[in-house]
């Protein structure tokens, strides 16, 4: 029987390849969180080519029910003890984002449970938090499609700087297509492997403007030269892995460092499956230590895109009152987080 003064979540998320699926809980009483499970299934394509929302959807259609009776049994409840189901709003991929949203639906309905729709971003950042104890920090929020400098100040999330085209896991998948690297278990890890043993810097463009990056520019760049590069044998795969990785996490530490610079913050949380990159820790980490700073970051248990990140962020808005209505449970790719202020982060 579960004690009345604990809460118990159940997030799901599906707004690209991952499809997750978590329980939490939180003690109102203690304010303890327990993570109870973090199940998830990613969808994998062959080397050299992206995943496609049409495909995407119908993975985590046929995967969502084995996942989902893998979460509750490892969570050790059931569906009596869930007091709200929490989903994926957006941002992200329509109909990912939908094939999940179906499913939050339909077990609210069946369960009579209520709904909240969860922003993808404060998902991250808020288990960001829990997990490594950061305050508030500024946040360097770096994924496969975002890529954003944010900081929460009077009860809203402030985007301090973000791209201007393409997101920085987006150009590291696609250059890894290039090489036709494996995207198993991801293409960015294997693109940090090859970066790992490279050894010859070759320079690439450097496009910060303000707060803002950009990035097209630069793959257009290493797309343009890669192949007469490696035919000559001027420089390795690993070379040009190296040399994308340091300039495009050079642009970040930059744009990272002028937002700590503005709100004096100490504080930097690095979140989003790019986040999971240790030479990217290493790099911010070495900027907020001249500043007297400190970096947070979490592993691929909470980094890459998963359900308890969901769960938590979902709870966190549930316990303050805030629910979706049924007929309000939709999606949105463009779910900016600066459209969640004043409403779904103020209760936060």
């Amino acid at each position: 029987m579960k004690p009345n003064n604990v809460l118990i979540a159940l997030g799901l998320e599906g707004s690209a390849n991952k499809l997750g699926v978590g329980v939490i809980s939180h003690d109102v009483s203690t304010g303890a969180v327990e993570i109870l499970s973090n199940i998830r299934h990613t969808h994998i394509t062959p080397p050299g080519t992206g995943f496609l929302p049409r495909d995407t959807a119908a993975h985590h259609r046929e995967h969502i029910l084995p996942v989902l009776t893998e979460a509750l049994k490892v969570a050790g409840v059931e569906t009596e003890d869930i007091d709200v189901i929490c989903y994926t709003k957006g941002p992200g991929m329509g109909a990912p984002l939908i094939s999940v949203a179906v499913v939050a639906r339909t077990l609210s309905l069946l369960w009579n449970k209520p709904l909240v729709g969860v922003n993808h971003c404060v998902g991250h950042i808020e288990m960001g938090r829990q997990v490594t104890g950061a305050d508030n920090p500024v946040v360097l929020y770096v994924s496969g499609g975002n890529t954003q400098v944010i900081a929460y100040a009077e009860q809203r999330y402030r985007i301090f700087g973000e791209t201007l085209d393409i997101a920085v896991g987006n150009c590291l998948d696609r250059f890894a297509r290039v090489l036709n690297l494996p995207n198993d278990p991801s293409p960015g890890y294997n693109i940090e492997q090859f970066a790992k043993r490279g050894e010859k810097f070759i320079e690439l463009p450097y496009t910060v403007k303000g707060m803002d990056v950009s990035f097209s520019g630069i793959l257009s760049y290493i797309e343009s030269i890669a192949p007469d590069l490696l035919s000559r044998n001027e420089c390795t795969p690993e070379d040009l892995c190296f040399s994308l990785q340091e300039t495009l996490f050079a642009m970040l530490v930059e744009t990272t460092e002028r937002a700590m610079a503005h709100i004096g913050s100490k504080e930097v949380l690095i979140v989003g499956g790019v986040g999971c990159n240790l030479r990217l820790q290493s790099m911010m980490a070495q900027m907020a230590e001249q500043r007297g700073g400190k970096v947070f970051a979490t592993d691929e248990r909470y980094c890459i895109d998963n359900g308890i990140m969901i769960a938590h962020a979902g709870l966190l808005a549930f316990r303050s009152g805030y629910t979706t209505p049924l007929e309000e449970s939709t999606c949105t790719q463009r779910y900016n987080i600066k459209r969640c202020g004043p409403g779904f982060p103020k209760y936060l």
